[in-house]
């Protein structure tokens, strides 16, 4: 039996709710930008959701081919190839994206060790020389200004590289190295342009709270006025491996979020640092790609809670990644294999896709947020109202039936609702009824697409003693977009829609 929860909204009610979800959205490496699928999947997020802000690994990897060395009577001398950088970049900016530009890995030529990390080997090294490391980061940026002009690329966010307190990415996670390379790092992009943001630590959890601390006394320390702090945020406990695959449980969000509220309440002890914006840049369930719960429903919803609450206290966040053209543990065997993406191979969209688009709904269609609990977020804008309603079904559960009376501001509306959930939009079934390809036909990809959209519905409801009513079916693990707007009907001399679909008409 379903369970009925009734939602009251009181004239002039106001709730909490910061929905900057298009800020941000991760990607694999830069050189992955090279590629034609990776562009297809980049064109389809775009254009049904509407990034601004894009962030990925890599940006001085040997394959991006920036740092070059030559000798030159019997002296090692450096220049720089900003070939496939100018590729990278004109696609971003002409899907309408600008970058957050996250500074490593570090080029071999120019690394002190030789540790490497993931398929394409990035180095995760400090550099033999600080200065060169300083040249070669503002050779880049001045490159990027002349070629997109300093009032543009001033805009691009600058974090110094991504998760130092673990020792894979960083080189022993030696914590006084890493702020050696921020602060030169710091001082180099601000030579530059002071008008630059600049910010890290990056950290992911675990010592989240002892590196943010720490790295905020190094600033002090140093009177380095870091312009943002940024870190991680995943949602499992430790995964299980089978095969090629990874099984998590998802944690209780309270305690991600509490995590998080921790991580603000360390950067405003400190006065000089009070109030300044914490970027996550990174957020997800899983923390590897090829973590399961990523292509489910299940993931949807959970994220449709997430979303409604990490603004909460946090300036942006951003979802890794957008794609599943992705290559950290190597090249993956099948297109639903658990990648971070919101969208798998062949540009079927996973049900998480969606959850980011509603949320882009909500927040281009305006409004203020008039109610908020764990199950939906809903917003009054002018004629009516729009909303999102989540049933993440994490210990079993089942059909959430959410009836809504809102203040009403017409006699007449228009009802639509997009739903997304395991019977209606949910392309990883169909693949697995299929017989889960490794690699799927054309025919194939078209139903996966065709089934991967949600399911609209729309109806015309009228007010009644000055409140309309409202009832949505939120299934298990389903997440559903709605709206009601005020509309009359205008119809055309003669035409009666009701005679029309009568069954009595004659």
């Amino acid at each position: 039996m379903a369970k009925e929860v009734v939602i009251e909204v009181k004239e002039g009610a106001r709730a909490r709710f910061h929905n900057n979800v298009d800020y941000c959205v991760g990607t694999g490496r830069m050189g992955l930008a090279l590629t034609r699928e990776y562009q297809e999947q980049l064109k389809l997020v775009q254009q049904e959701i509407g990034f601004r802000h894009i962030r990925g690994h890599g940006l001085f990897c040997d394959d991006m081919a920036i740092y070059q060395e030559y000798e030159e009577d019997g002296v090692r001398k450096a220049e720089y190839n900003f070939t496939y950088l100018d590729r990278v970049m004109d696609g971003y900016l002409e899907a309408g994206l600008r970058p957050f530009l996250e500074l490593g890995f570090m080029p071999e030529k120019l690394a002190r060790g030789t540790q490497t990390i993931f398929y394409w080997k990035g180095n995760t090294t400090p550099p033999r020389d600080y200065k060169e490391w300083q040249r070669l980061v503002q050779a880049a940026l001045r490159h990027l200004m002349e070629r997109y002009g300093e009032t543009e690329v001033v805009q691009w966010p600058v974090e110094v590289w991504n998760e130092p307190n673990l020792p894979g990415f960083w080189e022993h996670a030696d914590m006084e190295e890493y702020f050696r390379l921020f602060q030169y790092t710091f001082e180099a992009v601000k030579q530059v342009d002071g008008r630059f943001r600049v910010g890290g630590p990056a950290v992911c959890g675990g010592s989240d709270e002892k590196w943010i601390r720490a790295f905020l006394e190094f600033c002090r320390k140093h009177k380095i006025e870091v312009d943002f702090v940024t870190r991680h945020h995943y949602t499992i406990e430790l995964p299980k491996q089978e095969g090629h695959y990874d099984y998590s449980q998802l944690m209780d969000p309270e305690a991600g979020f509490a995590n998080l509220r921790t991580s603000r309440d360390i950067i405003d002890s400190f006065p000089e640092y009070r109030g300044l914006p914490i970027h996550i840049t990174e957020c997800n369930t899983s923390y590897t790609p090829k973590g399961v719960i990523h292509d489910t429903n299940l993931n949807a919803a959970f994220m449709a809670h997430q979303l409604s609450r990490l603004g909460d206290v946090n300036e942006s966040y951003s979802y890794w990644t957008f794609g599943d053209v992705f290559e950290e543990l190597g090249v993956p065997f099948t297109p639903f294999h658990g990648g971070f993406g919101l969208v798998a191979e062949g540009c079927i969209p996973k049900p998480t896709f969606w959850t980011f688009a509603f949320y882009k709904k909500l927040q281009d269609g305006g409004g203020e947020c008039v109610y908020k609990d764990d199950n939906i977020v809903i917003l009054k804008r002018d004629g009516g109202y729009q909303g999102v309603a989540w049933n993440a079904a994490v210990k079993g559960g089942g059909e959430k039936k959410i009836r809504l009376s809102l203040p009403a501001c017409g006699e007449e509306y228009a009802v639509l609702t997009r739903t997304v959930d395991e019977e209606v939009c949910n392309p990883l079934k169909i693949w697995h009824d299929l017989g889960e390809p490794g690699h799927i036909r054309e025919d194939m990809r078209k139903l996966l697409r065709e089934a991967a959209r949600p399911f609209c519905a729309t109806q015309r409801v009228c007010a009644a003693e000055g409140r309309i009513w409202l009832e949505l079916c939120v299934r298990k693990n389903g997440v559903v977009f709605f709206s009601a707007d005020a509309s009359r009907l205008v119809p055309d001399r003669g035409y009666d829609y009701e005679r029309i679909v009568s069954e009595t008409a004659p």
